[in-house]
């Protein structure tokens, strides 16, 4: 499981692993400089279905 942290609005994650062979190859296609740069992207845009809040 990943240590997630959340330091003055900053969300840390350490050892995250995503098991998504698919979005793996996609991301192989780009030079790996970029690869935190993109995976960055993707997880910001995934996190923002998380802004609706926690709903019983």
């Amino acid at each position: 499981m990943a240590d997630v942290q959340i330091d003055d609005g900053i969300i840390k994650i350490l050892s995250l692993e995503v098991q998504d062979p698919k979005a793996a190859a996609v991301l192989a296609e780009y030079p790996q400089v970029r690869w935190a740069e993109i995976t960055r992207k993707a997880v910001k845009i995934g996190l923002g279905y998380l802004k609706g809040g926690e709903r019983a």
